[in-house]
């Protein structure tokens, strides 16, 4: 998984300025020449897609909100950078006291090689996912068709069929009630 000593360590970041903390993190990492000490920095995302006027936007979430993943070789440098030197970042999420000669010292814990697997492989997983359609309609709730041969027609949100991101439609077409099956994109809120 790692080369040499190198091993991951969750970083506690100021919540909404993670992806700020990494950047940060990787300039001085680069700045200071300690590109052998940091393999990678990751803030673990997953796509996210909203519906919003008839339109399925693509956002990213945050899987782990205030927490930066590092995979290094921890120097004492390197703990006082990440502890005193980069904005938005306060330290390590897993530390337990020191040795006997210095109690109050805080020693950053790595985090389970299986734990590594399971969140890199929700990050690959996400990335090639096409992500989580976002549904914000309800049962009972009006809508306008803006798509298709029903286009410009009124109904009410009958059934809402995520895995396919289908709505089922009640519509009045010729005075009789229809059940149209119809995508996400296909209506927008009255």
């Amino acid at each position: 998984m790692s080369e040499g000593n190198k091993k991951w360590y969750v970083l506690r970041a100021a919540g909404g300025k993670e992806k700020k903390a990494k950047e940060y993190l990787e300039k001085e990492v680069e700045r200071r020449g300690m590109q052998n000490l940091v393999s990678q920095v990751l803030v673990p995302t997953e796509k996210v897609y909203k519906i919003r006027d008839g339109k399925r936007i693509c956002t990213e979430r945050l899987l782990y909100p205030g927490y930066v993943l590092v995979e290094a070789e921890l120097t004492g440098e390197l703990q006082y950078i990440i502890r005193n030197e980069i904005p938005h970042m306060s330290g390590f999420l897993t530390e337990k006291g020191g040795n006997s000669k210095a109690p109050e010292e805080k020693v950053p814990v790595p985090i389970r090689d299986a734990e590594v697997k399971r969140i890199l492989g929700e990050q690959d997983e996400n990335v090639a996912g096409d992500g989580e359609t976002v549904v914000d309609y309800t049962v009972g709730e009006a809508v306008k068709i803006t798509d298709g041969p029903f286009n410009g027609f009124d109904g009410t949100v009958e059934e809402i069929v995520e895995e396919r991101s289908k709505l089922k439609v009640m519509v009045m077409i010729f005075g009789r009630k229809t059940l149209l099956e119809l995508n996400f994109t296909q209506v927008t809120k009255e």
